[in-house]
């Protein structure tokens, strides 16, 4: 599994589609898959909702995008690909696949969202007269009377791009103008993807008193905040929603009206070891998004993922260096299943180790408070703060969601997972504030959807 698509709150439950090869643990043949969900944290495995159709425009696969309400109606729009008919009809090429990218409609009109009608036509057949390096992954909302919807995109030698068009029924649409464009690095590439000339995934809506772009380019999720007018968006801040393993990000609107994050967690494992293992991809957390005081972007893992904790050990400030020794010697984590929070004297360096009872490093996770980075094993990401740093660590299997200051997030994989408790070291224990660490339950006897 891959890309998160078309995440909705519909008649009382989460429905998430994804990315989905049902022929192996290896990328190809892309279906929607679709779980479901009454609180975003305990998930059911749903029928593949959406497949290729043969002899069809999504025939060679149903690529991402999102899911909306038509009135009353659940309606998604997908990228669909197939083969290019001539060259100039290429508007995806990889270094490895030459296919032709259109844009696709299907409806549900069963309340459990598990079968869906398509259009027999693309909505929106051929890219504008740009010379464009990619034409994918629709984002849609509505403005009024009007429909806006953005795809990934970019043009040759100047950069990534999202396009932008309106329509009055979600079927016709007409191109205005790319809705913001950026800059190249001038490096090449037989993908456009990984020069920053191709942003994926791009997904855009109001934050607060402002909007927020999240794009997928060069093996990251990156943001803007800004001001958006007249149909374009003018991006004032920027940076990295998570610095490791993280991709394809998605939004939606949960319950309570909160902005909901969602991202891809890849393998970071050679192909042969996955294929070998039968499976590939998964979900991160769920995450809320809003803006700090200054208009940047802040994410934090969602509150409902707290209804899992159950052990509690505290090691509190009140302690001396030897009670704190003594208090973190006393902590288990079993099952690699476990939610940390550690609160940090501000302007202090520190280390924080995960460690079997073995001895074996599951994760070391550090702060430099001159370079102003923080570390989670060998992936390093920007924390710059004068104040203290509060960090946020999920502990799940071979997945490692680390969060720091609602600023800074680092998700690692770690594959040699450790058969016996893990300890919690600190090396330095005079800036340790304060330590919390839960025991978590899993979801499943197996760590799956049921």
């Amino acid at each position: 599994m891959n890309d998160p698509n078309g995440p909705i709150f519909y008649k009382g439950r989460y429905h998430m589609f994804f990315q989905y090869n049902p022929n192996g643990a290896f990328w190809g043949s892309m279906h929607w898959a679709h779980a479901t969900s009454p609180d975003m944290v305990h998930w059911k495995h749903e029928p593949v909702a959406i497949a290729p159709t043969v002899g069809g425009f999504d025939r060679d696969g149903v690529f991402s995008g999102s899911a909306v309400l038509d009135g009353e109606t659940p309606t998604v729009i997908y990228t669909g690909v197939l083969p290019a008919g001539s060259t100039s009809e290429v508007t995806l090429d990889d270094g490895r696949h030459r296919w032709r990218e259109v844009q696709c409609l299907a409806t549900s009109k069963d309340a459990d969202l598990r079968t869906w009608q398509k259009l027999p036509e693309p909505i929106i057949a051929h890219p504008p007269n740009l010379a464009i390096t990619g034409f994918r992954d629709p984002g849609v909302w509505r403005e009024g009377k009007e429909w806006l919807l953005t795809l990934g995109s970019g043009v040759k030698g100047k950069g990534g791009a999202v396009l932008l068009y309106e329509s009055r029924d979600l079927r016709h649409w007409t191109y205005r103008h790319p809705l913001i464009e950026g800059q190249g690095t001038g490096q090449p590439a037989a993908n456009a993807v990984d020069n920053g000339e191709m942003w994926e995934c791009p997904d855009f809506f109001a934050l607060g008193d402002r909007h927020v772009l999240l794009y997928a380019t060069m093996g990251k999720v990156l943001w803007k905040t800004g001001r958006y007018g007249e149909r374009r968006f003018h991006a004032e801040q920027e940076g990295v929603v998570d610095y490791g393993a993280y991709y394809a990000a998605k939004t939606m609107v949960d319950e309570t009206g909160k902005r909901v994050l969602w991202g891809w967690i890849p393998e970071t494992r050679p192909e042969a070891e996955y294929r070998a293992a039968g499976w590939a991809g998964l979900m991160a957390l769920p995450r809320t998004l809003s803006l700090a005081a200054d208009g940047s972007l802040e994410t934090s893992v969602a509150a409902v993922v707290e209804t899992l904790r159950t052990d509690h050990t505290r090691v509190g400030n009140s302690e001396d260096r030897q009670e704190k020794k003594r208090a973190l010697a006393a902590i288990r984590i079993r099952g690699l299943a476990a939610e940390l929070r550690a609160e940090f004297e501000g302007q202090r360096a520190f280390r924080l180790r995960l460690r079997s009872e073995k001895g074996t490093l599951y994760a070391e996770i550090a702060y430099d408070l001159q370079r102003g980075e923080l570390r989670v094993n060998a992936t390093t990401g920007v924390l710059r703060t004068e104040g203290p740093v509060s960090l946020r660590v999920f502990v799940d299997g071979s997945a490692l969601e680390v969060c720091a200051n609602r600023r800074a997030a680092i998700t690692a994989r770690v594959y040699e997972a450790p058969h016996v408790p893990l300890l919690v070291e600190v090396s330095e224990m005079e800036a340790l504030r304060s330590l919390d660490v839960w025991q978590m339950k899993p979801i499943s006897k197996d760590r799956l959807t049921t």
